[in-house]
């Protein structure tokens, strides 16, 4: 779809914005805080990443993961190849993808949220992966150029975009052609009654 192509939102997408992002600055400040989900290295067992490539990372890697489920799981990230991990947080998915590309390929992380990209750009620099970018922007406006990854992956965070449309064709802008998009997401099967639709809070809790 072409990005001038006028699409009725649901909620206010600035709106949703500043609550995601209020959201997710605390579990990058206070990752041992409460909240509704799970985080850090439980939850990375919990989705089946490989002991392999997440039991070397510091804590500071893994202590603000917040994902939905494993897009890891469904392919191997083959080495030497670039990707976009869309909605980076702190780093952990970007990390395990940059483990897996190694030192040959790339890997460009995109968050919106100042504290989890300062707490990303400090852990690539820590563990010295030169290979690893942070950048400040949003899925809707991913700021890689058209054409550059081999693979797009992502975490738990389409779901959080009121443009999915949007959010999608930016994916597949910035994937090669034969490139692939690998996420994870959370999805509901059943009709969701209007009013809920429109609540956004609803959309982050």
């Amino acid at each position: 779809m072409p990005k001038d192509s006028p699409v009725e939102t649901l909620v206010n997408p600035d709106e949703l914005r500043e609550q995601v992002k209020e959201k997710y600055r605390e579990v990058a400040v206070e990752p041992d805080g409460e909240f509704h989900f799970h985080t850090g290295r439980y939850l990375a067992h919990r989705l089946g990443y490989d002991d392999v490539l997440v039991d070397p990372l510091p804590d500071v890697a893994v202590e603000s993961f917040a994902g939905v489920a494993n897009p890891h799981s469904m392919m191997p990230l083959e080495e030497g190849a670039k990707v976009v991990d869309a909605g980076s947080g702190a780093g952990f998915d970007s990390f395990i993808a940059a483990a897996q590309v190694g030192p040959t390929g790339s890997v460009i992380g995109i968050d919106m949220t100042e504290e989890m990209l300062e707490k990303s750009r400090q852990t690539a620099s820590d563990l010295e992966f030169d290979h690893v970018e942070f950048r400040d922007g949003l899925l809707e406006e991913i700021p890689v150029e058209d054409g550059w990854a081999d693979i797009l992956i992502s975490n738990g965070v389409f779901n959080l975009c009121a443009d999915k449309q949007l959010a999608f064709s930016e994916a597949y802008r910035v994937l090669r052609p034969g490139g692939r998009l690998q996420f994870a997401d959370i999805a509901n099967s059943k009709p969701v009654p209007e009013g809920a639709l429109h609540d956004i809070d609803l959309w982050t809790a």
